[in-house]
């Protein structure tokens, strides 16, 4: 294994504890930020345990909790990691379990490698290269963690009907337009699959959904992981505005709208 994703890993795990911490706690300290998402000091302690790992690896690292370079300061980097250290705080916030920590390699532009951990589950996704996995982490009787056995992850559609990635209360107009098409051309039943953070990408990646249409906005370390993971399993992230696979550490770090699908 690329010694990079282990660090990712590693680091993933710790965050994870970190926020779990918070999590477990009577106190989130919420704070609001500039664009009004919300802010935690679970987002803070997993930004500082991440940086204090992939620092160690000499790569420059965007993150969401950190401050945001300029694109002249970033444009000449052909590696650099993308960090979500707490992705789904909203979701955090109500206690639902369906918020991840991010964290992925890119390399000119594209993903190398991702891991997705989910703290509240102890399941953890990673990919490097032409390989995904998902893990499941047991505690043992003297508290620590051990891994089970991983299993690969592939998606496989069902048939029958079309599983969409979407919002189980409400969708925009771009997303209700796209269903709508897509049960005219397929003349399939469509089934709504909802999931909190980056667990979206996870749903395609292992077969849990068919496709994920996201036609509305999120950053780079939103999808960063994610993407590499669906890379990994064949599965392309294609940028709706250029319809091409997706890029990294762009001049703007907002993502165009974008689709995953598994449908062809």
């Amino acid at each position: 294994m690329d010694k990079r994703l282990v660090t990712a890993i590693r680091a993933s795990i710790e965050a994870g504890y970190a926020i779990m911490e918070v999590y477990d706690s009577a106190d989130f300290n919420i704070e609001q930020k500039d664009d009004d998402s919300p802010l935690t000091a679970a987002d803070i302690r997993s930004n500082s345990v991440i940086n204090q790992y992939l620092n160690s690896t000499g790569i420059p690292i965007i993150s969401e909790e950190n401050r945001q370079l300029e694109y002249e300061e970033r444009k000449s980097w052909d590696l650099c990691w993308i960090v979500d250290p707490l992705d789904g705080t909203k979701e955090f916030i109500k206690r639902n379990g369906e918020f991840t920590v991010n964290i992925a390699l890119i390399e000119n532009s594209f993903p190398l490698l991702g891991v997705i951990f989910v703290p509240a589950k102890n399941i953890i996704y990673y990919a490097d290269g032409n390989i995904a996995w998902k893990q499941v982490l047991i505690q043992t009787d003297s508290g620590a963690f051990d891994h089970s056995k991983s299993v690969k992850i592939s998606p496989q559609k069902e048939n029958g009907k079309i599983r969409v990635v979407g919002s189980r209360s409400h969708m925009n107009e771009d997303t209700e337009s796209y269903i709508a098409n897509l049960k005219e051309n397929y003349n399939q039943e469509i089934e709504v699959v909802s999931r909190g953070s980056s667990l979206k990408f996870c749903l395609v990646a292992e077969g849990e959904a068919d496709v994920y249409p996201r036609f509305a906005p999120t950053m780079e370390w939103d999808t960063a992981a994610g993407h590499a993971i669906c890379n990994s399993v064949g599965l392309s992230v294609i940028d709706k505005k250029t319809g091409e696979e997706m890029k990294y550490n762009r001049t703007h770090l907002l993502n165009n709208h974008f689709l995953v699908s598994a449908i062809g």
